[in-house]
């Protein structure tokens, strides 16, 4: 597994490298985003560890612009930025999580398994997920309700393929953020409420039938009224 470290601080960037080669993955390690870009755009890399403040191209510009090239690579974000709204942005920005320093080695380690593990999952074999009027194709990435396109940030997109795997049944907060977040703890952020209503905005608000829907004190579900 190679994976590229992109950190400003030296001793940061050096514990990181070493404590993840010692777990025999190789590693390489840009100091801003400006040679983070050259790097990510002209090699193959199985994970992106991005810090945010970084010189040249911050962290959520760098991670726009893989993701503007077409690069799926799951990345990580390494900050000490820890509100509810630099996750958001991070996410928005096409981020696949985020850990916010410091943090214990081994739970990097836990986040860096989980990611790669659903980037290597075989998809389902069914391309297309539906419910009523609307339609998701997985293998465009594409989401369409009564004939009009509807876009998606890759993290929306990634809830609402999990809403329409589970239609019907009602999911958790805590289900969500294992599957869709890949964390197994309380944050202490409302981050998955704000998704939600992010999705019901795209997905419903136009629409006269609701799909998704609040089941007070359990969580969420996506069926028909």
């Amino acid at each position: 597994m190679r994976i590229l470290v992109v950190e400003d601080e030296p001793k940061v960037a050096t514990f990181i490298k070493k404590g993840l080669e010692e777990q025999t993955y190789e590693v390489e390690v840009a100091f801003d985003g400006y040679i983070a870009k050259k790097m990510v755009l002209s090699n193959p890399y199985d994970l992106l560890l991005l810090d945010i403040n970084l010189p040249q191209i911050n962290g959520f510009d760098l991670c726009r612009i893989v993701r503007e090239n077409g690069i799926k690579t799951p990345i990580l974000m390494l900050t000490a930025l820890g509100t509810t709204d630099d996750k958001l942005t991070g996410f928005e920005a096409g981020a696949d999580d985020y850990l916010v320093k410091p943090f214990e080695f081994r739970e990097l380690l836990a986040r860096i398994r989980a990611l790669h593990k659903r980037s290597i999952e075989p998809s389902s074999s069914a391309a297309t997920l539906k419910i009523a009027d609307l339609e998701l194709n997985l293998e465009e990435k594409s989401v369409r309700r009564s004939g009009k396109k509807i876009d998606l940030t890759a993290k929306e997109f990634s809830l609402l393929e999990y809403l329409l795997r589970n239609r019907g049944k009602v999911v958790s907060r805590v289900d969500i953020a294992e599957k869709v977040w890949d964390i197994s703890f309380d944050t202490g952020t409302n981050v998955i409420d704000v998704y939600v209503n992010f999705l019901r905005k795209k997905i419903d608000r136009d629409f006269p039938k609701k799909l998704i829907h609040t089941v007070v004190g359990m969580g969420y579900v996506l069926k028909e009224e």
